[in-house]
């Protein structure tokens, strides 16, 4: 995959962006690619991953919804 260096960075740039990481809790890198990523390809070029959809997910009650009925005992052979 290809590689950017990028040199001759503002402090204060560079400072902004290990906050913006900091928030989104990845590294610097990780969000150094995302917002590359999303100017220039448009916030949608990446789908969400995974963890991240479930936790937008809402919460759902009862959860009496999701509990399993009882099972009848068997013999389970080793």
């Amino acid at each position: 995959m290809p590689q950017l260096l990028v040199r001759n960075i503002e402090e204060k740039v560079v400072r902004k962006l290990k906050e913006s990481a900091g928030v989104h809790r990845v590294s610097t890198e990780q969000e150094h690619r995302r917002i590359l990523r999303k100017a220039l390809l448009g916030p949608g070029a990446k789908r969400a991953a995974l963890k991240e959809y479930l936790r937008q997910m809402p919460d759902v009650r009862p959860n009496e919804l999701f509990e399993r009925s009882p099972q009848p005992e068997r013999e389970v052979a080793f």
